[in-house]
């Protein structure tokens, strides 16, 4: 049994220093019963040891993790517990009763509530969003620590024949996550996850690229639904009579045309405002992306596009709440996407394939995957990555341009 004085930095020492051939307690020197101990996997956990009356057993209570609780927290959290014990109330006891009351829909819901604290707001919409939809109706009123793994499998099963297999693997991913933080934090039995070691559907990742004659059909399509109006129910227009023609919004056609001009995010178009734009520089600044603070630079057609546009409120894209006091940005583009493709001839394409589309052309002319990857604002050069094939049409052309010279001057056919 070891001894030392609980601090920062000796914590940090220790944690640094080479992992156990066994699980090892260290004691603090100043508080009796407060301690930490490291596993042979690395981590370490902070705990309070305690009897909940004279005579009893001793009990050993865990706060929390290093690197989640503090040393100074779980100090004060050491104290608070054997304090209680002397009063005759049992901590461990009250948290083994709330871990047997908490339900998968409220272990969800604390862990969406984390997540909106650590990360970006969007992320934890995402996860709440996936968990009302696809985790809650089916065993949001389980209790969490009785969740077997069979029970999570067949849970994954009904999701991937009702919404697909793309949002089941997304909703055992977030309820694996959830039980992993939970156990961390004493909500549920630290290492049991029944999420973990589910058969998850296989995806492949797609990769859809229009052509010139599609970009093309795309581009009258545009023309024709902002002038004259297609014959469908298109553009904002929910509940057109069929067969007349609607005029669409030349937000909408200006925003899908600076998605595929500059290779942005949908969400970066619909929600761009008049501050964060630059024609001078023919650059948007964008405060905030999926990646942080992003440049866009604008090609010569954006500027002209952006220029065009008459500013109602503060987005570029106006939506129907446009210069009202509680203005909102464009929610989607579905419906006029989907009426162009229509009218152009074009099938199974996604808004964000006109990203792809950005990013194939900058490859196939040679620009350069570190290029590309700043263009379209990427965090990590991997993820740009996917694109590396299509320089290979490049080379190609690079290689017989300068083969057919060298080849010219020696002699060669």
């Amino acid at each position: 049994m070891a001894r030392l004085k609980i601090t920062g930095s000796a914590v940090d020492a220790l944690m640094k220093a080479a992992r156990p051939n066994r699980t090892t307690f260290y004691y603090d020197e100043d508080l009796a019963g407060f301690g930490l101990y490291r596993t042979t996997a690395g981590t370490g956990t902070f705990f309070a040891e305690f009897r909940p009356v004279a005579g009893g057993s001793k009990k050993r209570l865990k706060l929390g993790r290093v690197g989640t609780l503090k040393p100074g927290e779980a100090r004060e959290a050491a104290r608070k517990a054997i304090a209680n014990a002397a009063l005759g109330k049992d901590l461990a006891g009250n948290r083994a009763e709330e871990r047997a009351s908490l339900t998968v829909a409220q272990l969800l819901e604390r862990y969406v509530e984390r997540t909106r604290d650590k990360r970006k707001a969007t992320t934890a919409d995402g996860y709440d969003l996936i968990a009302r939809v696809n985790l809650i109706p089916h065993i949001g009123a389980s209790k969490a620590g009785v969740v077997t793994r069979q029970e999570v499998q067949k849970v994954h099963t009904k999701i991937g024949h009702s919404r697909g297999k793309y949002a089941a693997n997304r909703a055992i991913a977030v309820l694996k996550a959830a039980y992993a933080w939970g156990g961390k934090q004493g909500f549920v039995a630290e290492g049991i996850n029944p999420a973990s070691g589910i058969d998850r559907y296989k995806e492949q990742s797609r990769e859809r690229y229009l052509s010139s004659a599609e970009m093309k059909a795309i581009g009258e399509a545009m023309m024709e639904a902002e002038t004259v109006g297609l014959p469908v129910n298109a553009g904002d227009a929910k509940h057109a009579p069929k067969g007349q023609l609607v005029v669409m919004s030349p937000y909408a056609t200006a925003a899908l045309r600076l998605i595929m001009l500059t290779g942005a995010r949908l969400r970066e178009i619909l929600h761009l405002r008049w501050a964060d734009v630059d024609l001078e520089r023919g650059v948007l600044r964008l405060p905030d992306s999926k990646t942080g603070r992003k440049t866009v630079f604008l090609p010569t057609a954006a500027v002209d596009i952006i220029k065009a546009l008459t500013p109602i409120g503060s987005y570029v894209i106006a939506g129907e709440s446009a210069g009202t006091k509680h203005e909102m940005p464009r929610a989607d583009l579905k419906r006029p996407w989907a009426a162009i493709c229509n009218r152009a001839g074009v099938n199974d394409v996604r808004i964000h394939d006109l990203r792809h589309t950005f990013a194939s052309i900058g490859v196939g002319g040679s620009l350069g995957l570190p290029i590309i990857g700043a263009l379209l604002g990427h965090a990590d050069p991997g993820t740009t990555q996917r694109y590396a094939h299509l320089a290979d049409d490049a080379a190609r052309r690079a290689v017989n341009i300068i083969g057919a010279e060298i080849a010219d001057a020696i002699g060669g056919k």
